[in-house]
């Protein structure tokens, strides 16, 4: 039998492995584009089509008795899984790896992470919200920080490339998209299966673009060969795998606060690994955005008691 604390600390550690596995996932693939001269076409349809794979495996194993072609049943519910996977996933994805490529993964996942931000301003438009004190603190920190990490503070020029500023905004906006219309699907099926068939959906789209078979081979070290599977694998399929598990074990709240840790991450292993610098103004800037990405987790944390 295994206790209540030994239970929430299983939570815990799914949870922040989790985070922690996307965050260096970023950072990696950072490497690998800068350093390896992998290309991002091939790595995006590699990463989708393997992790979609694997999601769908482990969810197989799981669910023995459930087959993993259910959602296909119904002509609506293909339809919501094709848009999801086209301007959900396969949007998310490739402007986040964009924005890497690029600038840097510090910069691509705090843009990512302004999401939130936008479902809040989507919402207002909407009118399915009113306009709070929270919402105007959430977006006057978010054009803040936002601004003074991509200028450091200068009116007159950007300090972050204009491709990696445009690509991380919009998968930005991709994520809110991906989070609002998730929804719909996510109300019939679990999550593990809608993201795994989105993945696979999104990889063979890419496959036409960049067909996961056209790789120089014969150039792959052995620790190129390491890095590509932790970001393929590790950094996608294992570290949605291990943060959804971890719902199991945890509150959403929790797992929700734990979340955070993956532009923490992403920011510390840039720095220390990648020996990413970032000017005074571009840390205020920084700052400014983690406490808006707690505050919003706090948020939810209260709207989920």
């Amino acid at each position: 039998m295994i206790n209540k604390d030994n239970h929430r600390m299983i939570g815990i550690i799914l949870a922040v492995v989790g985070a922690s596995f996307w965050g260096l996932g970023g950072t990696v693939s950072d490497f690998l584009f800068q350093q390896r001269d992998i290309d991002i076409n091939w790595y995006v349809t590699a990463r989708l089509l393997i992790s979609g794979i694997v999601l769908l495996a482990i969810y197989k194993i799981r669910n023995r008795k459930s087959s993993i072609f259910s959602i296909f049943k119904n002509r609506h519910h293909i339809f919501q899984l094709l848009i999801f996977s086209i301007f959900g996933m396969l949007l998310v994805q490739y402007a986040y790896m964009a924005s890497i490529n690029y600038g840097n993964a510090a910069i691509a996942t705090l843009l990512q992470y302004i999401a939130p931000v936008y479902i809040i301003i989507w919402y207002v438009i909407r009118r399915k919200e009113r306009f709070q004190a929270f919402d105007f603190i959430a977006i006057m920190l978010t054009l803040s920080g936002t601004f003074l990490l991509l200028t450091n503070g200068s009116f007159s020029a950007l300090v972050v490339p204009m491709p990696s500023t445009v690509w991380g905004i919009i998968s930005g906006l991709a994520l809110a998209f991906y989070t609002l219309y998730a929804t719909r699907l996510l109300t019939t099926f679990p999550s593990i299966l809608v993201v795994g068939w989105a993945m696979l959906i999104s990889g063979i789209m890419m496959n036409f673009k960049a067909p996961v078979w056209q790789f120089e081979w014969s150039a792959l070290t052995v620790s190129t060969s390491l890095y590509l599977t932790f970001g393929i694998i590790a950094g996608t399929a294992i570290a949605f795998f291990f943060f959804v598990n971890s719902l199991n074990y945890l509150t959403a709240k929790e797992t929700t606060l734990f979340g955070t840790i993956e532009p923490v991450m992403a920011i510390v292993a840039s720095a220390v690994w990648l020996h990413v610098t970032f000017q005074i103004f571009q840390l205020f800037g920084i700052l400014l955005i983690i406490t808006l990405i707690l505050a919003l987790s706090f948020k939810k944390q209260n709207a989920t008691e």
